[in-house]
């Protein structure tokens, strides 16, 4: 049998050039088309504005002191600012460091350490979060300090702190005060498209955060060739409810438009249903991205049927799987006739595999596409060797999308990327003869009952077949007797009612027995990361401690 190894096309160049030439290349093409339209902010700016706002901002960067390969962080909600800040620090070759929204006080100490931030650039606050005064826990000498000087004993690298808004806040720059209107300093900036340009945090929930490091190179042809596989064209309208401190935003979102030409459309700060729905409408988009909770909120909102979104053509779903039933009311309902689905993980820059526009329903829904241009794959072994078509392996990434390494951690660098180039993303797929892709898990998450290998994404699938199923997420909690035992949770339709024992019933003689979970609960929703994606590990840990207080119970009654 054929090896499931598989090479994306290389018919189309590469981009060898850096953010901010690429993206003043865009200007030149179209400088009075509409680059950026923020819908909470009330902007609309075209290429030539926004171009003039980045290059003042990146200027004005350099002007207070900053040098090329200096860390800024931006600690932010979706907003006009963030991409001016992208493309500006891109263009004076400064690294910028996505700080997620949701960090409290000891995330960021941690954040801004790890990499050594040298700027800041915050909100001063979103939701129920007090940005400054966090800051201010961490240096409580800002207050009193001048913008520019900060000398703060838990951040020894911190100097400027630049808030963005309206208002003044001691010790901070005001993000309006950032423009230069000098910006002949930038044609002296040299940059290499090989030079790291963004430091983005993965998953904390084994150890801490990783700063995943990305060039250049791996971001921009990331963001081009996803955009290509949409058809994305200067014509386009692309509606970003993802969050800009992910890759989905800032990559398959911000640099997907500042290559083709299309217009970034921020429906609010942060993902809110009526605000995209009205967003659609209004500003006629023709695209929209989302994770499959996204997509379902909107389709559930009760005022769905009153807006017209007839303007929509294509668009991604990513994150997590999707459901059938959930992709076919996006294509009948939300007329995203070509919408894609793509899966990748930060440090490949994210996108591996996605969808073509006129793929068949099922396989846009049962796989995540084939592989993208100029990236290799393969699929392994325990033994480390290519597994055949058709079997279960871990999938592992190899091209320009690999990052550079985790920063200041080559340990962990080594243990993810190869001495041959390949990252082990540690997850779990198979790939079909024509080179379709389908995850099945992730290694971490497989369970093992009796000996006998269970992936929950197989289950969840299956449970989802049930007309009064919604969603439903698979875990692995520890038996006595079997190793390991799967637990089912499980959100039902409105008015549905269930027992464990009928969605036992519904997998008897349909799935192998080892495969029906041994405790299912039925919950509302999934505890969740804020790009949408479910935590298994926080899931397990309610579990257990259900089933501890249940035993106690039992005990106590007895």
């Amino acid at each position: 049998m054929t090896d499931s190894i598989v090479r994306g096309d290389t018919g189309a160049a590469l981009i060898e050039m850096t953010i901010g030439d690429c993206f003043d290349r865009t200007v030149a093409r179209h400088p009075d088309s509409e680059a950026l339209v923020v819908r909470h902010q009330s902007v609309r700016w075209s290429w030539r504005e926004l171009k003039a706002r980045v290059d003042a901002v990146a200027a004005g960067l350099l002007e207070r002191g900053l040098k090329p390969g200096d860390r800024v962080g931006i600690w932010a909600p979706n907003c006009a600012e963030w991409v001016v800040v992208q493309l500006a620090t891109a263009k004076a070759g400064l690294i910028l460091v996505n700080i997620n929204p949701a960090y409290r006080v000891a995330e960021l100490d941690y954040a801004l350490n790890k990499v050594g931030c040298t700027a800041l650039i915050l909100a001063p606050s979103h939701k129920s979060s007090d940005y400054i005064a966090m800051l201010g826990e961490l240096a409580p000498e800002l207050p009193t300090s001048t913008p520019g000087m900060l000398r703060a004993a838990r951040l020894p690298d911190l100097r400027l702190v630049i808030a963005l808004g309206g208002r003044d806040h001691a010790g901070c720059l005001p993000f309006d005060a950032l423009a230069s209107a000098d910006t002949g300093p930038l044609a002296d900036v040299r940059l290499d498209p090989a030079m790291p340009v963004n430091i983005q945090f993965t998953s904390g929930t084994t150890g801490f955060p990783k700063g995943a490091t990305l060039s250049h190179r791996n971001i921009l042809n990331n963001g081009a060739f996803v955009g290509a596989r949409i058809g994305l064209k200067a014509t386009d309208r692309l509606c970003i409810p993802v969050p800009l401190y992910h890759c989905f935003g800032m990559v398959m979102g911000n640099l997907a438009c500042a290559v083709h030409g299309a217009t970034m459309i921020y429906p609010a700060e942060a993902f809110d249903p009526h605000a995209v729905l009205e967003t659609v409408e209004a500003e006629r988009c023709t695209a929209l991205y989302g994770v499959p909770t996204m997509f379902i909120a909107a389709l559930a909102h009760p005022d769905f049927d009153r807006f017209d979104l007839s303007s929509l053509r294509t668009g991604i779903m990513a994150g997590s799987p999707c459901p059938m039933t959930v992709m076919r009311e996006v294509i009948d309902r939300m007329h995203m006739d070509q919408v894609t689905i793509a899966y990748g993980m930060t440090e490949t820059s994210p996108v591996s595999f996605q969808s073509d526009t006129d793929d068949p329903l099922d396989l846009r829904v049962s796989t995540v596409g084939r592989i993208q241009p100029h990236l290799e794959v393969k699929l392994i072994d325990l033994a480390g060797e290519a597994v055949p078509r058709g079997q279960t392996g871990e999938l592992c990434t190899r091209g320009y999308s690999v990052m550079l390494g985790y920063w200041d951690d080559p340990d962990r660098t080594a243990e993810a990327i190869d001495a041959e180039g390949w990252m082990h993303t540690g997850d779990l797929a198979t790939i079909d003869e024509a080179g379709y892709c389908r995850i099945v898990g992730r290694i971490k998450d497989m369970v093992i009952r009796g000996g006998e290998n269970i992936y929950p994404r197989e289950i969840e699938e299956y449970l989802m077949t049930h007309d009064d199923i919604v969603d439903a997420q698979c875990v692995g909690v520890p038996d006595d007797k079997y190793g390991e035992e799967l637990s089912a949770w499980i959100i039902l339709r409105a008015g549905a009612v269930l027992t464990a024992e009928e969605v036992r019933d519904f997998c008897r003689g349909r799935i192998a027995h080892y495969k029906i979970p041994r405790h299912i609960l039925f919950v509302e929703s999934f505890p969740m990361t804020v790009t949408g994606k479910v935590q298994k590990f926080a899931m397990r840990e309610q579990t257990l401690q259900l089933l501890n207080d249940a035993r106690q119970s039992a005990t106590a009654r007895n």
